[in-house]
């Protein structure tokens, strides 16, 4: 006899979808509508996504708000899910791109995660800022800063790093938070996120 996996364990199918409106409402602030999720996953039927909302609805993993296209909101998550997205590697030193990851790492009890994301710093060029090779950061998703702000910033190459954002005249400032170390200058770059936490692991 095969077990039972319950009533409320939601099928794969149903954890796709929800992992696709999860994603939706953490990287762009609201949910997908009853269309977006069709398209997705190839269901031709509006109704057919509708019996998988109504699912992931009575599994208490979503609520859904009525007569209101995206008023889909996360309720709670499937334990393989938790945990903020990791989404690669910065440099604190030179710049190197930060690769997106498939690995989740779980900071839950410290950080709000809805806009949160973590990389691990590569280099050393935030000691000052008590940032050191290995620790991983807690970026919040953010497109300004204000200067003096740490940040995550991206070149016109691409490339991802750890500094302190300075704006001036006609460049940017990214300053690094070692004396040894001087400062880069672009001429342009924007803001992928905002430092609010450091995680060290020690022992």
């Amino acid at each position: 006899m095969v077990a039972d996996q319950g009533v409320d364990t939601p099928t794969e199918r149903q954890l796709e979808i929800y992992t696709f409106i999860r994603d939706k409402i953490q990287n762009r602030g609201y949910g997908p509508t009853v269309r977006e999720i069709g398209q997705a996953f190839d269901i031709r039927s509006p109704n057919g996504v509708v019996c998988h909302l109504k699912a992931l609805e009575r599994k208490g993993l979503i609520s859904r708000g009525k007569n209101m296209s995206r008023a889909i909101e996360l309720i709670t998550e499937p334990a393989h899910l938790r945990g903020l997205p990791m989404a690669g590697w910065v440099a604190a030193g030179t710049l190197r791109t930060a690769d997106e990851q498939q690995e989740r790492i779980d900071f839950d009890e410290f950080f709000d995660k809805d806009d949160h994301f973590v990389l691990k710093v590569m280099g050393d060029s935030m000691v000052e800022a008590q940032i050191a090779d290995g620790d991983w950061v807690v970026i919040r998703r953010r497109h300004t800063a204000h200067a003096g702000d740490i940040v995550v910033a991206q070149t016109e190459d691409g490339e991802a790093t750890l500094k302190y954002w300075f704006p001036e005249r006609d460049r940017i400032r990214l300053q690094p938070a070692n004396s040894s170390m001087k400062p880069i200058y672009v001429r342009q770059a924007k803001v992928l996120g905002i430092l609010v936490g450091v995680v060290r692991k020690t022992g």
